[in-house]
């Protein structure tokens, strides 16, 4: 896993940040947001979401696509018998004063909530680092890299700390599309992303395509189970999202959705 992921400002194209809203690895956040018991959040008629404003494919204020995370967050607000509310945050530390109930793609880890106040959920889908390459790459797996094959990282992250423990050239990006941007262009041979951001890069960028090789399974800290994350809720919300996650898994909901950002979720382990 990433340690701090910051919240980046839009430029360029739609693609900003290394799963915006992945508050589990976020550390200090003990602010002091209120818990809505789900009966007050029936009795208002709102869900609360925080979200990235402008962070394609994840959130986008402009709404034209809004991003699977808002989509899915209507969705659990259907489920719940209210509508969505949007709080648009730049950083996780404006949870503190912002008033949300719910964020979307936490770490479904124990470990790295315990500085948060957050809750998860039962996780939804699994992810983690993967490696773009060109779709005529004789590269297969993080195993066949080595010290002929120059790997696009994010700076700070923890895949670029591994993959340079095995002598691997590396060059740092600060976001993941800048780095499948330079594996388009030939300056790269391999670019360590999240599957989420290259397959949304995919259906952009149809005449840049690139090929996915999964994450390395063989390291833990690059495979993670994603949740809900939920703020203080009290027993009854965290049993009402979780039985909406339930049905929306079962009737494909969950799938359709991050489907039209051109991304195939895989199960939770």
């Amino acid at each position: 896993m990433n340690q701090e992921i910051p919240i980046h400002p839009h430029r360029g194209h739609d693609m900003k940040a290394i799963l915006p809203l992945l508050v589990g690895v976020v550390a200090g956040l003990t602010g002091p947001a209120e818990a809505r018991p789900l009966d007050t959040i029936q009795s208002v008629g709102a869900l609360g979401l925080c979200a990235h404003p402008n962070s394609l494919p994840f959130a986008s204020k402009t709404g034209d696509p809004p991003g699977f995370q808002v989509e899915l967050g209507q969705a659990l607000a259907r489920e719940l018998g209210v509508s969505l509310k949007l709080d648009w945050i730049i950083t996780m530390f404006q949870i503190r004063s912002a008033d949300c109930d719910i964020v979307m793609d936490v770490i479904a880890d124990p470990e790295a909530q315990s500085e948060t106040n957050l809750r998860i959920s039962k996780p939804y889908y699994r992810t983690g680092v993967a490696l773009a390459v060109p779709s005529a790459s004789k590269l297969t797996s993080f195993a066949s890299l080595d010290q002929h094959t120059k790997v696009g990282v994010q700076v700070g992250s923890v895949a670029a700390m591994i993959i340079g423990q095995r002598h691997v050239p590396t060059s740092t990006f600060g976001f993941e599309v800048d780095s499948l941007d330079a594996l388009a262009n030939h300056e790269i041979d391999a670019a360590a992303v999240t599957p989420t951001v290259a397959a949304y890069f995919n259906l952009t960028h149809p005449d840049k395509a690139v090929r996915i090789v999964g994450p390395d399974e063989g390291e833990a800290a690059l495979n993670w189970n994603v949740a809900v994350g939920m703020v203080k809720p009290d027993q009854k919300l965290r049993d009402a999202i979780e039985a909406a996650l339930e049905r929306l898994r079962a009737d494909g909901t969950i799938e359709r959705i991050y489907g039209r950002y051109g991304i195939v979720l895989q199960s939770p382990r």
